[in-house]
């Protein structure tokens, strides 16, 4: 399937997968362990093997985003999941969400619902039962009110 831009939409949407998943990898590691995102991104970087896959540019881009607008994020987070805390949350639901929250707000190149969309499929595969309707119910939130 190709766009009207040029390029293949299908690859670009796996590719931009494949970087959500591995930014979701890093953000969860430091997460979990109390490192800074920052280091740990240096880290995974430095331990890909060459040539760097393509969708390298893309994970960086989330991770640096999600760091640089950390407490814009967590604070919509927090304001509009209902009855959680951000501790609360499952980590790896914190951690889709911080993506997506990123994606909604500081990239015009994602639509919302793509977004929206990606973090709930991920959910799908990678958290519980639960997490796939909280997340698509606090993101649609946040992209009705807070975009």
């Amino acid at each position: 399937m190709n766009s009207f831009l040029g390029g293949d939409v299908t690859a670009q949407m796996t590719a931009r997968r494949k970087a959500r998943k591995r930014a979701l990898d890093v953000l969860y590691q430091a997460d979990l362990r109390g490192e800074p995102r920052g280091s740990v991104l240096t880290a995974y970087v430095a331990n890909l093997e060459e040539p760097k896959p393509a969708y390298l540019p893309y994970t960086v881009r989330l991770v640096e985003g999600v760091e640089s607008h950390a407490a814009r994020i967590d604070e919509l987070l927090s304001s509009y999941a209902e009855g959680w805390t951000l501790e609360r949350m499952p980590v790896v639901d914190r951690n889709l969400a911080r993506i997506a929250v990123y994606e909604l707000l500081y990239n015009d190149e994602i639509d919302n619902p793509v977004a929206i969309t990606e973090a709930v499929e991920l959910a799908e595969t990678l958290s519980t039962d639960d997490s796939p309707r909280f997340l698509n119910g606090i993101l649609g939130r946040i992209a009705d009110y807070a975009t």
